[in-house]
């Protein structure tokens, strides 16, 4: 594909989805509840094992978030690194025109800015959050979906995570390819170069380190959903709730 200068992104600040937990790892019990509850705690308790990391051979540590608001977290036990010039993502399956991106035709679609509450099922919850990246409905019209497409399944190149969304859902407007976060280029801690952002459900659904995107005739339940967590991932809405209005 060719590339064209790089577009000034839409800004898109409307509020964040009300903020809820429906899952909690057992393994983080109530530290992790009262980290839900309270900021302050939060702060301190990263402090506290923060300062004890190299002594903590619980792993806690890489679990909760850091001052910034995240951990580095992965379900594989290692991943390699994409460079601006390896990195590539494939849209393929149920679509007309199969495709391949390199990072530098991603970057050159129109951008898209997204600032929502980003929150995760274990109760941690960073606010106003900015993501900025490729609408994936932009990205779905480019490749042709067929009529027979129901799903989009996500892969990614740690080669363990794999995620899904019905074709309504990942339609959706607050729904994007993320190639920055936080005002910054997406760093490989946080999934990039390129990652799912799907703004209004948990975190676990934002695949990190995306490199496959493929459309399907159903949804086929991702990682977490094989592990017991919703298909249906929205943030204070029942398993399988869509609310309309925040499209």
């Amino acid at each position: 594909m060719t590339t064209s200068p790089q577009h000034r992104p839409e800004e898109d600040d409307g509020g964040g989805a009300p903020v809820g937990r429906r899952l909690v790892l057992g393994m983080l019990g109530l530290g992790v509840a009262g980290v839900a509850a309270a900021p302050q705690l939060q702060r301190g308790l990263e402090s506290f094992l923060g300062a004890a990391s190299d002594k903590d051979p619980t792993g806690l540590t890489d679990l909760l978030p850091n001052g910034g608001g995240f951990r580095y977290y992965s379900v594989a036990a290692s991943v390699p690194h994409k460079s601006a010039s390896t990195y590539r993502l494939k849209i393929d399956g149920l679509v007309d025109r199969p495709t391949t991106y390199t990072l530098a035709e991603l970057r050159a679609q129109p951008q898209t800015r997204l600032v929502r509450d980003v929150q995760c099922v274990t109760g941690w919850r960073v606010p106003s959050t900015p993501f900025e990246g490729v609408r994936l409905s932009r990205l779905l019209d480019a490749a042709g979906v067929r009529p027979g497409a129901r799903a989009v399944r996500f892969t990614c190149f740690d080669g363990a995570y794999s995620e899904s969304l019905t074709l309504r859902q990942a339609r959706r407007a607050d729904v994007m390819v993320a190639l920055r976060m936080q005002d910054k280029d997406l760093g490989h801690s946080h999934g990039g170069p390129a990652r799912l952002y799907v703004a209004p459900m948990y975190f676990y659904k934002s695949a990190k380190w995306l490199s496959g995107i493929t459309l399907t005739d159903e949804v086929e339940p991702g990682y977490w959903e094989k592990r017991g967590y919703d298909v249906d991932a929205w943030v204070g809405d029942s398993n399988g709730r869509d609310d309309e209005s925040t499209a």
